[in-house]
């Protein structure tokens, strides 16, 4: 198993390059083929890293808008 974690993590894409295509999964832009170029070449580590930072800047800025939100009603 560790070995299969090892060879994943050996993809091509960078951590940059990782961010661009979860940018563009998120948008929903992406055409199929190279939406499954991207699939095949993103190393699961470096996608673990920035669904983590997605989540924690998604979360803030709710945050941040609500508080916004609120303090203009006052």
């Amino acid at each position: 198993m560790s070995q299969d974690l090892k060879e994943l993590s050996q993809r091509k894409l960078n951590f940059l390059q990782t961010i661009k295509a979860i940018a563009w999964a998120m948008f929903g832009v992406r055409k199929g083929k190279g939406s499954e170029e991207d699939i095949a070449k993103v190393n699961p580590v470096y996608l673990a890293i920035a669904g983590l930072m997605f989540g924690v800047i998604f979360v803030v800025s709710l945050v941040l808008i609500v508080r916004w939100a609120v303090s203009s009603l006052s």
